[in-house]
């Protein structure tokens, strides 16, 4: 990290650019991409996202406990609430492991989080605030919605695409308000028409490759149930090493339902400001590694059962890396190299 990001005498923001990498090697990508003041604006808005998401993903806490929490940590974002972000320390205290992981270490400094965030400047607050009232919100109806299922089922795509619209497209929006006031009438226009795709690509593609882990760790099947039933599976069987060919047929579906949304995410990062330390290359990174992705979920899908996970390989990351950083790579640009990535690894 260089020293225009540390910031000096803010502890508590260093902190939260030090636990990052920590909770999600992809996000720390993208805020490393980015310069000041955007860097510390998506770092926070991430963070105050992370802490909901990890209520709202722990297998071990009851649906009424999570509904709960995320209640309380809602409110506790909501300035017009009377609930305070200390409200919610204290409700969560007795859920907090002894050994807590990085994800578990966030929630536990959600005062510290919060109390950064609310240092930015008020229109900065007012941009990034309403998407995750909304985002906790839906979390929370989610989680009622199956509370006596024993974790998230979804049952058909549309409900898959209302899911991934509270937990990815509007983290669109987040990132839409904070760059409009930057933009020209024709760039916002485009922006707000867009947000949503950016937001639900990478959703779909982290559906579709996570498949055994999301059934294993959090007890939910975000696959729709009605696609499942068309191959054959039970949801409850999702990771069985004998229903990887059935499942591996879902996957495809999943992967041609993110490529609706390729062409509009791809408009988004044409259309964005660079200005404020917003960079192509941190919006650009895990738009391409989307589509190297879903072109390894094309070519074996079924590892996503035999192998838990299905990853882009690691010497195709660094080489997108150091084009961005040794290239002056232009937005004109973005289109040539996904039908590149789409079609071969990237080196």
């Amino acid at each position: 990290m260089d020293e225009s990001r540390t910031l000096g005498s803010n502890a508590d923001l260093e902190w939260c650019y030090r636990i990052v990498p920590d909770v999600s090697r992809t996000f720390a990508l993208t805020i490393e991409q980015l310069d000041e003041p955007m860097s510390a604006r998506i770092c926070l808005g991430y963070l105050l996202c992370r802490i909901a998401d990890t209520i709202e993903d722990d297998g071990e806490l009851s649906p009424d406990v999570q509904a709960q929490l995320l209640r309380t940590y809602r409110n506790a974002l909501d300035p017009a609430t009377e609930t305070t972000i200390e409200s919610f320390d204290e409700a969560v205290a007795p859920h907090l492991p002894a050994d807590p992981d990085p994800d578990w270490e966030v929630v536990a400094n959600a005062p510290r989080v919060v109390g950064t965030f609310e240092s930015l400047p008020e229109a900065t607050q007012a941009a990034i605030r309403p998407p995750i009232l909304d985002m906790v919100d839906g979390m929370a109806m989610f989680v009622e919605r199956y509370a006596e299922d024993g974790g998230l089922r979804i049952g058909t795509v549309q409900e898959l695409e209302e899911y991934c619209w509270y937990v990815a497209g509007l983290v669109g929006t987040l990132v839409t308000n904070l760059l409009v006031s930057e933009a020209s009438s024709e760039q916002a226009k485009t922006l707000r028409r867009t947000a949503s795709s950016f937001g639900l690509l990478l959703q779909l593609v982290n559906v579709a490759k996570d498949v055994t882990a999301d059934f294993r760790e959090e007890r939910n099947v975000y696959v729709p149930a009605a696609w499942l039933e068309d191959a054959g599976v039970h949801p409850s069987e999702v990771t069985d090493s004998d229903n990887a060919g059935a499942v591996a047929s879902v996957v495809r579906r999943l992967v041609d339902r993110a490529d609706h949304y390729v062409d509009d995410a791809q408009a988004y990062l044409e259309a964005m400001p660079l200005t404020n330390g917003n960079t192509l290359s941190a919006w650009a990174m895990p738009f391409l590694l989307a589509i190297a992705t879903t072109r390894e979920l094309r070519n074996r899908p079924e590892d996503v059962v035999h192998e838990g996970d299905v990853k882009v390989d690691r010497a195709e990351v660094i080489a997108l890396l150091q084009l961005f950083e040794e290239e002056d790579v232009d937005p004109e640009s973005i289109g040539d190299l996904r039908e590149r990535i789409a079609e071969e690894p990237f080196a």
